[in-house]
């Protein structure tokens, strides 16, 4: 069992002040999100400052020989924090912004690793190439990037599939509760040099305070070097000021301005103006798009253009208040739920594992494809590895066979040496553990007669066999998988599908004792509450062209492409996370849980038409772990499921407008998607379901829901 509180330490650059009269963007972030951490008692933030006035008494100074040309200062720095810690047992070590450090570190130390970047990622020592963020993905266990922006430069020139192992944390405040009597302040907060637009400003300004002589006009920040200078008697130059200054500045001011020429990595002043009910002016460079949803937005970076903006503001009393109410009622990014989603990136990186004790009931043999050939990518979605799971903690021993597996590793020459090796593998297996109960899925291995071999050696045997792809007559595949079925139907004595039985019944006469089965979930695959989460997303959706290939076939087009084109050119303004989907290669293993934990909502679409009670075994995946989940309504699936527990929907628009609605409504969203889980969990866990199947086949009176 891992402790309750994590321990964490978070190195800061070392040219990062964490101090209430020095500190910028990435000392304020780590101080917001300590203060609302879960694990702030241990949590230690390291940095090196000279004053003493630190944001919170967390903070452990790194001294530094600045003075010193001969060695290098970052490794002196990284040298000097492992000093810092020998001691101390952290879990988890947090790097902001120098991919150097952790370079440096992660040769030094063996613990877990978060890198955060607050700036461009290219332009920076240790991931400007290709090679070196390649490595660092491969390297560091997270990656966090304060905006998209940062994300989607980072992955410059790189396979989009790596994404899994980032996430995006935006920069937060406060939602503050009242909005404070207003000013007719004009305010400009940075840096007062060209890269930030201060120049765009000072032109700007200086025409408006000439028209408008009852406004005011004002910049907070410096600039060592070289910059414009703004000579008028109402525009007042206050330098740099402690970040709670600045907020209670804003609070007081009626308009924002941040006409950044520099792609802006998030763009924090946007985000507090817009909070403190400023309408807020922004250019469109880098993540400041992403900082509210409320402002405007210059369609030219020209003293013109701001000049124009400003002016309309000015004039249109009723424009400007519209701005600042919505930017203050409407704060895109808190604090508070962000600390929280901080708390799970940090939590999912310690694992708890559990033991289960074997209690001697029935012996049996589960013979499935357990996936070693494909590095067990498939395990989250092993309905084998369910039943094994499951028939455990019903106080059964399970010996497991992976057929696929066994046949690769012994390969012969001819290849019918290596299918004769495996049958007397079986039949030997057999008489030295006599299982009680045989059951086998998605399997041609067997032999008929290594069948009745088994069965002779054991007259009480019972054998089922379960299959969970399609047996739909919309689909060519499905008749392949009605052979598999039949190859074994007549000498088991019960068949397992997840389809309704009357659909394949339609198709042949020939297969007798045939049950229903609903893709189970397991209380130790799907473990995510995502309705407790706050994803960045808004859809999920994901698929392969067969699951024993992981990557796309090219040019292959089915169905399912078809309507999501279709979905997706209806889908403004949402977020949708779609994977074996316009060259977005499938995703497997815990790269699916990392992609489907980040949506809110996800989408269970099967391969053919909607048929009775079919679904993929992404179903379980997607309410299992409490995403609100859409189904077609032709799947029959409310038999099982309310409208207070899935969505069903009728037809794509139908779909489309369900899909804005539940985005727009997470308070509706999140208490279907809770009622959708338990639900699951009540019917068909691992449990009841491995009970279903052994009372079916044992000839026992049972029910599946």
């Amino acid at each position: 069992m891992r402790k309750k509180n994590l321990r964490i330490a978070t190195i800061l650059p070392y040219k990062e002040n964490y101090t209430f009269s020095k500190a910028q963007a990435a000392a304020i972030w780590v101080c917001d999100f300590f203060k609302y951490s879960k694990n702030k008692k241990d949590n230690f933030i390291f940095g090196n400052t000279n004053t003493r006035d630190y944001l919170t008494k967390n903070y452990i100074n790194v001294p530094l020989d600045k003075k010193s040309k001969l060695k290098s200062t970052t490794i002196e720095y990284c040298n000097n924090f492992i000093s810092s810690i020998k001691n101390k047992d952290f879990d988890i070590v947090e790097i902001h912004n120098r991919p150097l450090v952790f370079t440096y570190l992660k040769k030094k130390i063996d613990q877990k690793f978060i890198l955060y970047f607050h700036n461009d990622p290219i332009s920076m020592k240790g991931s400007k190439t290709v090679t070196e963020r390649i490595n660092l993905l491969n390297n560091v266990d997270k990656i966090i990037f304060v905006s998209k922006w940062t994300q989607n430069r980072f992955f410059k020139d790189l396979d989009q599939k790596l994404l899994h192992k980032t996430e995006v944390v935006y920069p937060s405040i406060h939602k503050e509760k009242k909005i404070y009597k207003k000013n007719n302040n004009i305010v400009f907060v940075g840096k007062l040099n060209e890269s930030k637009g201060y120049d765009i400003y000072k032109d700007a300004i200086l025409k408006i305070l000439e028209e408008f002589p009852k406004w005011k006009a004002f910049s907070i920040g410096d600039e060592s070097r070289e910059r414009p200078i703004i000579n008028h008697p109402r525009h007042h130059e206050l330098g740099f000021l402690k970040h709670k200054k600045v907020l209670k500045f804003l609070d007081k001011s009626q308009i924002a301005v941040v006409p950044s020429r520099w792609e802006e990595p998030f763009g924090r002043t946007a985000l507090e103006s817009s909070s403190r009910a400023c309408a807020t002016i922004i250019s469109n460079r880098g993540g400041l798009p992403e900082t509210t949803d409320h402002r405007v937005i210059l369609n030219k970076l020209t003293a013109e253009d701001l000049y124009i903006e400003i002016k309309k503001l000015i004039k249109n009393d009723k424009l400007r208040k519209k701005i600042q109410l919505n930017g203050f009622k409407n704060v895109k990014h808190t604090i508070k739920n962000n600390s929280l989603l901080i708390d799970s990136i940090r939590e999912k990186l310690i694992h708890n594992f559990s033991l289960n004790f074997i209690k001697n009931k029935l012996r049996i043999i589960n013979l499935y494809n357990s996936g070693q050939k494909l590095n067990h990518r498939l395990y989250n979605i092993s309905i084998g590895k369910k039943f094994t799971n499951g028939f455990i903690r019903n106080g059964h021993d399970v010996l497991e066979i992976s057929d696929r597996d066994f046949m690769r590793q012994n390969r012969l020459f001819p290849l019918r040496n290596t299918n004769s090796k495996f049958q007397d593998y079986l039949i030997e297996t057999f008489k030295n553990y006599n299982p009680d109960f045989f059951i086998f899925g998605h399997t041609n291995n067997i032999d008929l007669q290594t069948l009745n071999k088994i069965k002779s050696q054991n007259k009480s045997l019972i054998i089922s066999q379960w299959n969970e792809d399609p047996v739909m007559p919309s689909l060519d595949y499905s008749k392949k998988n009605i052979q598999n079925i039949s190859l074994y139907s007549d000498i088991v004595n019960h068949n397992f599908i997840t389809t309704h039985p009357s659909v394949l019944n339609k198709q042949t006469k020939f297969i007798k004792n045939l049950h229903f089965f609903f893709v189970p979930v397991d209380k130790n695959i799907e473990c995510f509450d995502v309705f407790n989460l706050n994803p960045a997303m808004d859809l999920f959706y994901a698929m392969s062209h067969g699951v024993n290939r992981a990557t796309l076939k090219k040019g292959k087009i089915d169905d399912r492409i078809n309507f999501l084109n279709k979905l997706t050119g209806k889908l403004q303004n949402i977020n949708y996370d779609f994977y074996g989907f316009k060259n977005k290669e499938p995703i497997w293993g815990n790269n699916f849980y990392q992609a489907l934990v980040n949506s809110k909502m996800g989408l269970n679409l099967s391969r053919g038409l909607p048929t009775k009670y079919y679904s993929s075994n992404r179903i379980a995946s997607l309410i299992g772990n409490g995403l609100l989940t859409f189904i077609d309504k032709k799947t029959q699936i409310d038999d099982f499921f309310n409208q207070n527990e899935i969505i069903l929907y009728e037809n794509i628009d139908d779909l489309s407008h369900k899909i804005k609605f539940y985005k727009d409504n997470p308070k509706i969203r999140k208490k279907i998607a809770a009622n959708g889980k338990k639900k699951y969990f009540k019917l068909f866990n691992e449990l009841k379901i491995t009970k279903y199947i052994i009372d079916t086949s044992l000839g026992n009176s049972t029910k599946l829901y």
